[in-house]
This record gives C-alpha cells, sequence and structure tokens, in this order.
C-alpha cells in the first residue's frame, strides 16, 4: 500500500475541520470540498487546499459521488475521509473509492453493508456472542403481532424504523 499524502475530506463543517486539524498534525495535506453556499464556510480556510463540488443541495454537491472522485484525481488525492453523515454510510461510495485505486479512511464496504441495516446488524452481533436486548428476529407490521412482542420484551419498548 503506497503511503497517504493527501486526503480529500468529503464533508462539511466541524467534522471536516477536525479532521484537516489531526492531518496537518499527522503531516498529512488535506483537501475540503464545498457547495456554492459553503465557500466562505471554515472548513475551508481549514484545509490545505479547497475546491467546489456543486451547488447547495446536498445531493447536487456532497453526495455527488462522481464529482467527490473527479476532485480527489485532479487534487492527486491519495485517500478519502467521509466523516460521518452523506458519504460515511455508503457502501457503494466506498467501493468506487476503492476501485477508483485511493483508500478509503473507515470501515470496509462490507461492513456499511451488514452494519447499515438493523436487523442484518443485530443478527451479526448474536452470531458474534455479543449482548442485545430483547427485541423481534425480524420486522413487525402486524399490530396484533407488535403488541405480544411488547408484552414478551416488556414495557417500555422502543420502536425502530
Amino acid at each position: 500500500m503506497k503511503p497517504i499524502r493527501k486526503v480529500l475530506v468529503a464533508n462539511r463543517g466541524e467534522i471536516a475541520i477536525r479532521i484537516c486539524r489531526t492531518l496537518r498534525e499527522m503531516g498529512i495535506r488535506s483537501v475540503a470540498i464545498y457547495s456554492d453556499a459553503d465557500q466562505d464556510s471554515p472548513h475551508v480556510f481549514a484545509a490545505d487546499e479547497a475546491h467546489p463540488v456543486g451547488p447547495a443541495p446536498a445531493a447536487q454537491s456532497y453526495l455527488n459521488k462522481a464529482r467527490i472522485l473527479e476532485i480527489a484525481a485532479a487534487a492527486g488525492a491519495d485517500a478519502i475521509h467521509p466523516g460521518y453523515g452523506f458519504m460515511s454510510e455508503s457502501a457503494a461510495f466506498a467501493a468506487r473509492v476503492l476501485s477508483a485505486g485511493l483508500a478509503w479512511i473507515g470501515p470496509s464496504p462490507e461492513a456499511i453493508r451488514a452494519l447499515g441495516d438493523k436487523l442484518s446488524a443485530r443478527a451479526l452481533a448474536i452470531r458474534a456472542g455479543v449482548p442485545v436486548l430483547s427485541g423481534t428476529e425480524g420486522p413487525v407490521s402486524d399490530p396484533a403481532e407488535l403488541r405480544r412482542a411488547a408484552e414478551k420484551i416488556g414495557y417500555p419498548v422502543v420502536l425502530k424504523a
């Protein structure tokens, strides 16, 4: 694996500032991206360089996978750090980053897929012997079944989407 000398931070705000600060302490250059609305945001100035990623709506900027990869290539980045939110939970983006020959600073695409779904993550934890709270084995949509499960588990209960 080649050394990481420059990292594109695919996020904004405080998380991007903290990542840029840590990279600087490690002697690694940072690349910020910013939407049109964020061009004067602090994270832009915290990075060693910054590039526009698109219009204000996140779907057209911070969630634009192709554009982020274009910027990474143009900037000569060796890796992408997603921060949290936006691309950090996208297994597809993590896989695209790796396919582009860049390092992905985060969980593997397989881990993101396995843990991104609550039921899958719960089943994985149970198989690994990790203690989990009482709950149903699968999704429950029938109100009568939900009532029976809640009575078996004991109140109060938390319902997850």
